[in-house]
Parts: C-alpha cells; structure tokens; sequence
C-alpha cells in the first residue's frame, strides 16, 4: 500500500486557525499556558503550549480551531491544580497537524486525567514558516522536547508541579518517530538519504521534498546518527511512527525504556512507512497495539460540517475526516487516551 500524505502538505491555501480565540462555554478542568523556549540548535525560539490540570479561573479559549476541525475548550492562564503531576511531553506531526495546537483534543483529555502536557511546535513543520528541509532534518526534533523539558524544570510555576520521576513522551505521526529517537533509537543517515528515492514508502511527501528543490542525497546528515536519547524520559508512546524506516534497526536492541507502539488498521493495512510492529518486536521492553477501527486521520480533532467537502475544493486529496470501518472519531480518540494513561499507570 502506496502510504500519500499530500494532505499533510497542502496547507499552503488554507488559512489554518490555531491561535487561542475566545469562547464561552461551560468552565472546563484543563488549564492552558503558553511559553516560549530558546533553542540553542535550532538557533530560534520555540512556542511551547503547556495543558495542565486547573484550579478555577483564567479565562476560557478555543485551540485547534479551523475551517477543518473542531477547537477544544480550555482555561487560558488558569492557576495550576494543587499536587504533583506526571509530564507528557507531546511531539506533532506535519502539515495540518503539524502545530502544537492541533493536539489539543488528546493534550486536554490528558490535563483532565491528571497529567501535565507539553508540546513544542517544531519549527518549519506547517504554516507561513514550513520548509521541507526543516520537516526532514528529523534529527533536531528530540532536541525540542529536550528544551521544552528544560524549561520546564526552571519554570517557577510548573516546576513545583510537575513529577521529575515520571516524565514520559508522546508522539503522533511524525511526532512517533521522534519519541522513538528520545527513547534512544538511532536514524540511519543512507536511509534517510534514500527515503524519497522512489514514491513506494511516501509518495506525497517525496514530491512535496522533490518540488522544494532539497535533495536527501545532498542534505549534511552528518549529526543524522546521533543519540537524540534523554535520560529523563522514563516512557515512550509512539502512533503511527512515520516515517518508521529510517531507523538504525541495531539501535533498538538499546532502548532501555518502556515503549508503547501503536498503529491503527484501515480495512486491515497499516501504511509500510508507519509499521511499527517489527521496531516493538526489536525493543526490549515494548508493547503494540493496534486500533482496527481507526486511520492515519483519527490523530486530528473532530471535522466540522462540510469539512470533508472544503478538503476536496482546496485539492486534498485524503479522507481527513474517515476513520476505519466506519467508527466515529470520538471512539478512536478515546481508545488512544486509555492506551497513554495505561502506559503511564503502568509503568
């Protein structure tokens, strides 16, 4: 199965709202705060969004919210809930999903059940700013959630807050292969190189990487082969990892975490760039799921009226708004938030 992200891409004509706006609605749980974090690699500063268990007050906003999906309700600025509470640092995928915003679906159900989110958005991946060479310079996103945990640890509100001994991460997509690289797995420079050498793995991506002009080949990869691990993470979800070919497959073996793999299953095919079952099969101390009722589209936020129709008349040509076998979104999402409470219950 040719596994197409053209969608991912095609943001370019669509204005895509992921700024906070206001809302007025029912005082959920979930506080919001937004932060900005230097990057010393990347040279630039990083818009960190942090979700987090709320005492009353702050002010309620809608994220996430855009012509295509649903926004989630939060409490902008609210105080922090008393106690101590595990860290999910959240890592996005590209494209439309490729802001910390759109995550707000799974980071403010996280909040509610008790957990502090942080997600960073990675720099280049969506928006006036996306770049194909940035999106696939994979190896400077594990640095991200690095910094954003940093930040964290000095951060005089949360730093109280938040469980040092339980901190794990998270991540959709794109956001799957980069937990995995903080969790220790290694990339492999000739398979990065190599990726978009045919359209068998990811036919969209490659021709959107093609028509920007940036040659994998010819790209300095030389830091490609580092070891992005962070030893304060202490669990790793990865969802549908792609791309999950680009890894040193020796590196697993050196994972020393516990990794929970999960892919959904449309009509009983996983993508072959997002199988994830040989890498748990490879990891010590991994478990794999796989959701049969859900696509590579059940990561975004619930589709507004008409949404599926606006997709095709701006030239997106994925089922954004599809999940396998017919099962509402709502189903999956909440499949994905017991399977990240379980892995940290567990743990």
């Amino acid at each position: 199965m040719r596994y197409r992200s053209k969608m991912l891409m095609a943001v370019g004509t669509v204005v895509v709202l992921m700024m906070a706006v206001p809302a007025s609605a029912v005082e959920p749980d979930a506080g919001v705060q937004q932060i900005v974090v230097r990057s010393q690699e990347r040279g630039a500063d990083l818009d960190v969004t942090i979700w987090y268990p709320a005492a009353s007050g702050g002010e309620t906003v809608l994220l996430g919210d855009n012509v295509f999906f649903e926004g989630t309700e939060a409490m902008l600025n609210a105080p922090v809930s008393d106690g101590q509470f595990p860290l999910i640092l959240l890592s996005h995928g590209a494209g439309l999903s490729g802001r910390a915003e759109a995550m707000s679906w799974m980071a403010t159900a996280l909040a509610k059940e008790g957990f502090i989110v942080a997600a960073p958005t990675h720099p280049g991946n969506t928006g006036p700013d996306r770049s194909a060479a940035q999106t696939m310079k994979l190896w400077l996103r594990p640095s991200d959630l690095s910094d954003t945990l940093d930040a964290i640890e000095q951060n005089e509100v949360f730093r109280p807050h938040f469980d040092a001994e339980n901190v794990g991460v998270v991540g959709l997509s794109m956001g799957g292969n980069t937990a995995l690289a903080i969790a220790g797995a290694r990339f492999d420079p000739a398979l990065l190189a190599s990726y978009c050498d045919t359209d068998d793995l990811n036919a969209s991506l490659c021709d959107w990487v093609r028509l920007s002009g940036v040659d994998l080949h010819a790209m300095d990869t030389q830091a490609a082969s580092r070891d992005n691990g962070d030893a304060r993470v202490g669990l790793v979800v990865a969802i549908d990892p792609v791309p999950a070919d680009v890894f040193d497959v020796t590196s697993f073996s050196g994972v020393s975490v516990p990794v929970t793999l999960v892919n959904f299953s449309e009509d009983g095919e996983i993508p072959l760039t997002a199988r994830a079952e040989g890498i748990a099969d490879a990891i010590p101390d991994a478990t794999y799921t796989v959701i049969e009722n859900g696509s590579h589209f059940s990561m975004f936020a619930e589709c507004k009226p008409n949404a599926a129709e606006i997709a095709v008349e701006e030239g997106i040509e994925e089922p954004i708004c599809e999940n396998g076998n017919g099962s509402s979104r709502a189903t999956v999402h909440a499949q994905l938030i017991d399977i990240i409470v379980a892995a940290y219950r567990n743990n």
